[in-house]
């Protein structure tokens, strides 16, 4: 192969208990498989994640949750993305678990699942904070909300199984972070006192989950964690637990060739030869998702020894110095652990969730464990 991605489904395992170990007895597990599980591809991951006995997975979108159906996978599926109207017969002949965000939203699907004649379940989905989606639940619009939701709550063909909200700063800013939970458990009492008592609450995504405690209630959300990564260094304290990252992403060396002081390598011209260099040429760029911002910055291991990435990331190619010890068919670490994903992030401006996903569909996933 080219380039591909060792993904370690034993990390993942690892992983999960690792997080499965902080949390109280009864605390359900969402495991989010989202986005090709991070890049780490869904149905293997969600395959391995049900077989542990991961109360409940998460999609992006309805099409997501297909995939997993028609791979077979049966543990409920939370999608976390407004399902267009259209869509609501489908979802609820997936059997999956539909996010709302509004009454207009509700209420076009209520409508379309008892045309359906079928039963949608539903999980609210309540903005303290984050500003993306959801019923706004400060101070000034919990009354509001808590009525609206009792109205969704009382639509046909509708089930209310959840309530949820999404922190905005989990891994940062603790005292905005207790805000927001505070205004969920605000709404949560509105709630109550309209007699509505989900089954399944929840607020805790990776960073929650390994930091707040208190945040855990019914069920916990982690995401980046499951993939061996904390989301900040400020999760990453005493007691926390040892996290392994699933995917090593690999090329390997097709070319080695010798090249003049004074030439310039690839597209702009944007690095000149000192003196004359062997490098080693990678089927490996930005088509792959290698970022083309880490041009003559990102770094990449060849037997043991990181090298800088000389001149711009082409589409399928990159270069790098191969010293006297390189040879065509040697194997490149990319991502892995002598050259790990957070550094490449660090210097292409990012976090490591935009490296992962990125790495293309192209890049063959072979699965370990």
């Amino acid at each position: 192969m080219r380039t591909w991605a060792e993904i370690d489904l034993g990390a993942l395992e690892e992983n999960y208990r690792a997080l499965r170990g902080l949390l109280p007895a009864g605390c359900r597990f969402l495991g989010v498989v989202k986005a090709n599980a991070y890049g780490h591809g869904a149905v293997p991951a969600a395959r391995r994640l049900e077989a542990l006995g991961a109360e409940y997975l998460a999609a992006a979108c309805l099409d997501e949750a297909a995939e997993l159906r028609e791979a077979g996978i049966s543990a409920p599926i939370l999608v976390l993305g407004p399902i267009p109207v259209e869509q609501a017969g489908e979802a609820a002949a997936q059997n999956v678990t539909a996010t709302v965000c509004h009454w207009e939203n509700a209420r076009a699907l209520s409508a379309a699942a008892v045309a359906a004649g079928r039963t949608l379940k539903i999980h609210l989905k309540a903005d303290t904070g984050m500003s993306r989606l959801g019923l706004v639940c400060d101070h000034a619009h919990l009354s509001a909300a808590v009525e609206e939701m009792a109205a969704i709550a009382a639509l046909p063909g509708l089930e209310v199984e959840g309530v949820f909200t999404h922190f905005a700063d989990a891994d940062g800013d603790e005292a905005f972070t207790m805000l927001q939970l505070q205004r969920f458990q605000a709404l949560l009492e509105g709630l109550r006192d309209r007699g509505i008592v989900p089954a399944i609450r929840h607020c805790a995504g990776s960073a929650a989950t390994l930091k707040y405690p208190a945040a855990y209630l019914d069920m916990v959300r982690p995401g980046i964690a499951l993939y061996g990564h904390y989301p900040d260094p400020s999760c990453k304290g005493p007691g926390s637990p040892v996290l392994r990252p699933v995917m090593r992403l690999c090329t390997r060396v097709v070319d080695v060739r010798t090249v003049p002081a004074g030439a310039t390598v690839s597209y702009g011209r944007t690095a000149r030869l000192e003196r004359e260099t062997r490098l080693a040429v990678l089927p490996i760029g930005y088509g792959d998702g290698l970022f083309r911002c880490l041009s003559n910055r990102g770094r990449i291991t060849i037997r043991g020894v990181p090298r800088t990435i000389t001149g711009r990331v082409c589409m399928d190619l990159c270069m790098v110095p191969a010293g006297e010890d390189v040879q065509v068919g040697d194997v490149a670490e990319v991502y892995g652990p002598s050259q790990p994903v957070e550094e490449a992030a660090a210097l292409a401006g990012t976090i490591s969730y935009e490296l992962l996903t990125a790495v293309g569909r192209r890049v063959p996933r072979v699965y370990l464990g």
